[in-house]
């Protein structure tokens, strides 16, 4: 039996939809502090769908294609129809633009009285894929008179094909116009695989979600910690993504004491080369033939819903898949969507890296070992580049 417990989007939708994207509505005014909010975004409505396809298997950092830009077209064309039901069974288009404006908002109101010396903050969205885009909102921060820019990724675990990607489109932005930002110092938050809030946040959800299960079976509860795949030779170059997922469900184990067994899992394969696994499906359809029967999905690189959760992990494996084949009680554990430890520790974030002084971390200098994308380090060379000037910045405000 899959007990859910999620909100539609199309009601959630209705609820904030006049508090919608602050980012490219603003007063004039200076802003000092602007936190771009880096994500992969998602269609509002369906009539986004093929618009939101097109510009994803456009990006050769995320799906690399022969003849990209034929092949794009013909594929999102022909994926149309099939991601417009999908969308429609959730509601009629993705709730995380909503989620994460919310999410902004109240991290800013936490900077500002946390660390005033930087304040007023705002913040902005960034998609790469989805309005708002991260080169409009850009435009936008330069409008605003932003000083400091911080681009902050709303991916906990860095990849080329996700973080990576926004931030080449961050330097390719500013290489377009030949000529850097006059008016604005960038500084990037590039990963946050472990940081006590996350880790807390996604401990609580278990724990709320485990004690929704039969007193009887509730010890028996295996916990499948369930990440986005990718096509094995992006990890094979030494993408590190594996790795921080498996960094965060290890200290998410560690923050519950490791109380139930548990795997790392993955989902959203696309096509028929290698993928890191095992798959989602295919770990609940094995475990089920292994007597485990009662199961808790965890999605842990994710931290909004969208269709991932909604559809892929709702719908088709804890409903579909799990009446199939004999799942007796499976549940999803909430996204972190308004959580209140998830969002001040995204003001925790913040705070430490605005009081920290540099401009990424020490991790994002080294390029995958075997990166074929020349503009990985144009965009690091980039980013190091504002180091001076973040310098200069932070001094005139002492």
């Amino acid at each position: 039996m899959a007990n859910l417990g999620n909100f539609s989007y199309g009601i959630l939708r209705h609820i904030f939809r006049h508090q919608s994207c602050r980012c490219l509505t603003t007063s004039a005014g200076s802003v000092k502090t602007g936190i771009m909010m880096l994500n992969l975004g998602g269609p509002e409505t369906t009539n986004d769908v093929h618009p939101f396809l097109l510009r994803l298997f456009s990006d050769k950092d995320l799906i690399p294609l022969p003849a990209q830009k034929r092949l794009a077209e013909w594929i999102a064309k022909r994926r149309t129809p099939k991601i417009v039901e999908q969308y429609n069974e959730i509601g009629g288009g993705s709730p995380i633009k909503m989620w994460t404006d919310l999410q902004g908002k109240e991290m800013c109101e936490l900077l500002d009285q946390m660390s005033p010396e930087t304040a007023p903050h705002k913040h902005y969205i960034g998609f790469r894929y989805a309005d708002p885009l991260t080169e409009d909102t850009i435009e936008q921060m330069e409008r605003d008179g932003v000083e400091h820019a911080v681009a902050f990724t709303q991916y906990p675990q860095y990849s080329c094909s996700t973080t990576g990607s926004s931030l080449n489109a961050l330097y390719k932005h500013y290489a377009k116009k030949q000529a850097a930002s006059n008016s604005m110092v960038w500084s990037v938050i590039d990963r946050w695989p472990t940081h006590p809030g996350l880790v807390k946040a996604f401990a609580q959800v278990i724990e709320e979600e485990l004690a929704k299960f039969p007193d009887e079976v509730r010890d028996d509860v295996v916990i499948l910690f369930s990440a986005h795949s990718l096509p094995m030779k992006v990890v094979n170059r030494g993408d590190p993504y594996a790795a921080e997922v498996a960094a965060t469900v290890s200290s998410v184990m560690a923050e519950l004491g490791h109380t139930h067994p548990y795997r790392l899992v993955w989902q959203s394969k696309v096509g028929p080369l290698p993928w890191l696994g095992p798959q989602t499906d295919e770990v609940i359809e094995g475990l089920v033939k292994r007597g485990k029967k009662n199961l808790l999905l965890v999605p842990i690189a994710f931290t909004s819903d969208h269709i991932e959760t909604l559809f892929e992990l709702d719908i088709e494996y804890a409903t579909e898949l799990a009446n199939k084949v004999g799942v007796e009680n499976i549940r999803r554990a909430a996204a972190m969507n308004s959580n209140k430890i998830f969002i001040q520790g995204l003001a925790d974030i913040v705070k430490a890296h605005l009081d920290d002084g540099k401009v990424s971390s020490t991790q994002l200098s080294l390029r995958c070992p075997l990166c074929v994308n020349s503009t990985c380090a144009q965009t690091r060379q980039f980013i190091q580049g504002q180091q001076s000037a973040l310098d200069r910045l932070r001094s005139s405000a002492v």
